[in-house]
Order: C-alpha cells, then structure tokens, then sequence
C-alpha cells in the first residue's frame, strides 16, 4: 500500500465509500436544453439581509427565465455563529416575499428534492468522501500547526512584506510523511486537511463572469483548509462538492466572493469537476449625503428584510423594486406591460449593474402606491389584516370585527377607474383610516381661516336638517350650494372669484367645514362616499358634537 493510500486510512479511517458512489447516487438532471439550475446558500447566524433576498430573486428569476429550478442549501458550517431559528427566519422571508423554492429547504425544517440533504452539516461522510480520495492522490495533507504557529507565520509574512497565507516555505506540512503524521496523531495532536495546490501566483486564472464580463487573476498556491479539525468542510470545498453533485449550472453569488473563484476554479478541476459558470452580484448600493454607499447592517434598518414586513410593504411592491434594481431594462418593460407578473420578464444576467446599483426607499414607496392603487377592496383587506395581525393586533380586531364595513371602507375612491394612491404601507392604514372607526376617531373642531365659527355652525345646523345618506354625489353637493345662499356664500367658486367682494367665500368652503366635522380632517377621500359608509346616525352625530364644541 503506498503512502497515500496509508495515509487516507490514517486520516479518514471511518470513510469507506468512493466518490462514485455518490455520482450514481446523484445523476444528472433531465431538464430542457438551456435550463439553469441555481442556489442560494445562506448561512443562519442571522437575519434575513436585503442582499440574499436580492442574490434570491436574482437566482430565481433566472431559473423561471430558462425554465430551470432555483433551490436552497444551508451553508452551517459555522456553528460558532449559528443563531436558533436563523434557518427558519430565512426561508420563511424568502416565502413571504414569494421567491418561490423548487427544491431545498422549503420551511425550517422541511427538505424537499433528490439533491439532499441540502444542510451542510447533514453532508460529512460525502465531503469526508471526496477528501479521502484527494488524500490517496496526493493533493491533500494533514497539517498540524497550531493557532499560534498560523499567528507567527503571519507577522513574519507582514514584516518581511510579503502576501500572507499558508503557502510554498510556509506550508509547514506540506510534504509530511506518513509515519510522521501517525506519531503526532498518536500524541493526540488535532490536525485539519489542507489542499496541496499545484498552483503558481505567477500564474494567470482567466474566467468570463455572466455579470461582470471577463475576469483575470493570479492563480490559487495557497494551501488552503479543506476539512476542520472536527471534520466539517471549509465553504471552499463544500461549495465545489456540492454544487457538483446538485448539478448547479450558475453560482450568482455576492461580489465578495470573487477573490475566491481561483481557489474554486483550482478545486472544481483537481475534483474532475466541471465548473459551474460563476456570476457575481454587485451589493445594493444607497444615497448617503449625495455619496453612493452599500448598505450596512449596522447603520440602515433596510437591511433586514423584517423592516419591510414590520413597516407594512406589500411584498410583490418589494419584489418589483428590487427588479428595477436587478434589470436595468425592467422599468421599461413595467411600463409596457403594467398589470403582467415580474415573472413574465426575459431577465438577462447582462443587464445587471457591474458597479452596484441604487436602492431607493423613496422610490420604493412610488412603486408601492402605484402597485396598491390597483388592488380591488377585497385583496387590500385581505393583505391589510394579514400584516394587523401579525404586527398591530388591536388594528386586527377593529378591522375584522365588521368585515364588510371594513370592506366598504378600503373601496372609497378604490374600485374607481382612477383610484387615489395614499397608501404605500399597511403601517399607514390606521393612521390614514381612523376617521372611519370610533374606536380611532379623534376629532378636530378646527375650522378653514376663512370661515367665522358663526358660519360654521349655522351651516352645520342647517346641513344637518337636509343630508340623506341616499343622496348621490351631485344631490349632496347641491344641498350644500343650497345653503351657501342662504347665509352669504357664492354657489360656484367662478361666481366668487368674480366678485369676492359679495361674497363670504363658497360652497367649497363650506363643504370643508362639513369635512372637519365629520373626519377631523381638510383633506381626504370623497367625502360623500366616507359619509354614505359612516351612515346616518353617526354622521349626525359627529355634526351635532362640532356645533356643541364651537358654541
């Protein structure tokens, strides 16, 4: 037995599979010519950040473009920084949002595909696998440095100005035998398996990227960690493995990984791989004084995508945002084709920003008034008290305690031909509807600059004798013109302005004082429509209590 084979035993003795096992175990996918099969693969030592719903939506349009499949991996190698229920606060954003999940993890606990387990901690033996026959071929090493060792080598390399890494004179292990690694293991020693890279920095690694065109970089030598000492893999490595045998066509990732692509490229062909094509994703970018700045998890409550959940987005008001962002050429399509789904959009990877594109939350708020203009009543109730119960439990109960009331309400200027667009968030609704409920109601007895309270009052009590709910928009109009003469107002605004001089103001004015009356407010919806809903009895009732407050 050589060597090699020896030291594969001593090393991973518990392994006793050969890569071939797992390439029948996971054969390639039938799917249609052209079709792209593509991944997230977040890590959960936190919350669900802008930039993997983005690497998200990127992923998966590409995948619904080319009728391809989009799936989710757990990266949890990290166990240091695993946080309890990160694994759940992502897929259920990425749900939320309606990225759909063809394969992966669907919920927090559920998998879903022929490609799993698609949790990385899930997938030693087969990582433990590949490493074991690199071993036997000689491009991978135990090496035993210690944490300090690895600290000595890098403040000698930053001394003597040179690149750090575990490289050439500095790979301490690089060529250790086997009888030398059993004698330490015998000792107790912890080792990790480290590549042994037959690269040169000399070297050039050339690779055309689907976003950012063709890249040139200096060749991988480092001799990097494969396996940890507790058997788990590096993302390196995990990331070539699996991607292999998930049969992953497209890695769009963040731009951070670039510097990355000669270690993958190297590892993908030491493996017997085919590499993927590799595309990197530029980070959202947002104003800051006039500066473009990415945005930061520290500074921007953006940055969780619960912000968007919290403040009430629609997520679909989002998700057409964030498109706009991806795909410089989807506000022109938007245009063109205004009621069809985002998923209709031919994405190309090629109309993506190279340099990072903008986000802009005020932006996004023209994008959400504009989309919820559109929705009927009845889907506006239905998102409405989907986000009060889960964040504003006592709106929930106003408004779902007469659901056909609540209803009425949301269709004021709505279910029209040109419907008002007020509301960008669902956080706003309480605010911007309170008039229309008793439990929110605060009334406001302050009157226009222009009317006396004398004015307002003898108006009110005259108002209050003639309204019908039955009336239409022309016969209450009519009704206050009416009364306008009687107690000096022009009916017509052209007659006042014509001459002002004759007149107190006009039915204009008048109706204003009837707004504050019965919504506290000067400016709102149809005011014939909210008292047709408010009903009688309370409209009177509102009226009666602004002539008692102005006496």
């Amino acid at each position: 037995m050589s060597d090699n084979l020896k030291m594969a035993e001593l090393l991973l003795p518990n392994i006793d599979k050969t890569p071939d096992y797992y390439e029948n175990l996971y054969p390639a996918r039938n799917l249609p010519e052209g079709a792209r099969v593509v991944r997230i693969a977040p890590s959960p030592t936190g919350y669900l950040h802008l930039g993997t719903l983005f690497a998200a939506l990127v992923n998966r349009i590409t995948a619904t473009s080319t009728k391809g499949v989009f799936f989710t991996r757990i990266e949890d190698t990290d166990k240091k920084r695993e946080i309890t229920g990160g694994i759940e606060d992502i897929i259920d954003g990425l749900n939320r949002f309606g990225i759909s999940i063809d394969e992966g993890f669907v919920s927090g606990e559920e998998q879903r595909g022929d490609y799993g387990p698609y949790k990385q901690s899930e997938r030693a033996e087969i990582y433990q696998t590949y490493v074991k026959e690199l071993i036997k071929q000689g491009f991978a090493y135990p090496c035993f440095c210690t944490a300090e060792e690895l600290e000595q080598v890098r403040n000698k390399q930053e001394a003597n100005k040179l690149r750090t890494g575990y490289y050439g004179e500095f790979a301490k292990h690089r060529n250790i035998t086997f009888e030398e690694a059993k004698a330490l293991i015998d000792e107790g020693k912890t080792f990790v398996v480290r590549l042994k890279s037959p690269g040169s920095e000399e070297n050039k690694v050339i690779f055309e990227d689907t976003i950012k065109g063709k890249i040139e970089m200096p060749e991988n030598d480092e001799d990097f960690v494969l396996l940890k000492s507790d058997g788990i893999p590096t993302y390196h490595f995990a990331h070539a493995v699996d991607d292999h045998l998930m049969h992953t066509t497209h890695v769009l990732r963040g731009d951070e990984w670039i510097s990355s692509v000669p270690k993958h490229i190297q590892l993908f062909k030491i493996l017997g791989f085919k590499p993927p094509k590799f595309g990197h994703i530029s980070p959202i970018m947002k104003l800051d004084n006039g500066a473009k700045r990415k945005i930061s998890k520290r500074k921007d409550p953006e940055a969780a995508v619960h912000f968007f959940a919290e403040q009430g987005y629609d997520s679909e008001c989002v998700i057409n945002d964030l498109m706009t962002v991806a795909a410089s050429d989807f506000e022109d399509w938007r245009r063109a084709n205004p009621d069809a789904s985002y998923k209709d959009f031919k994405f190309n990877l090629k109309k993506m920003s190279v340099s990072g594109a903008l986000f802009d939350e005020v932006k996004l708020l023209d994008v959400s008034k504009n989309m919820l203009a559109k929705l009927k009543s009845n889907e506006v109730y239905e998102k409405l008290t989907a986000w009060a119960l889960e964040f504003d439990k006592d709106f929930y109960g106003i408004l779902t305690a007469n659901p056909e009331y609540t209803k009425s309400v949301l269709a004021i200027d709505r279910d029209v031909p040109k419907p008002r667009k007020d509301i960008a968030r669902f956080s706003e609704c309480k605010e911007y509807f309170s008039y229309m409920f008793s439990e929110l109601f605060v009334p406001s007895y302050e009157m226009p600059e222009n009317i006396t309270t004398e004015d307002a009052k003898e108006f009110l009590t005259a108002y209050k004798s003639v309204y019908s709910e039955c009336d239409d928009r022309q016969e209450w109009f009519e009704k206050i013109k009416q009364i306008a003469v009687t107690i000096g107002f022009a009916a017509e605004t052209k007659e006042y302005k014509a001459n002002p001089d004759a007149y107190k103001g006009h039915a204009g004015d008048l109706s204003s004082v009837l707004r504050i009356a019965i919504t506290g407010r000067r400016n709102t919806p149809d005011l014939c429509s909210i008292m047709q809903v408010l009903g009688k009895d309370e409209c009177i009732k509102r009226i009666e209590n602004t002539i008692n407050s102005l006496k």
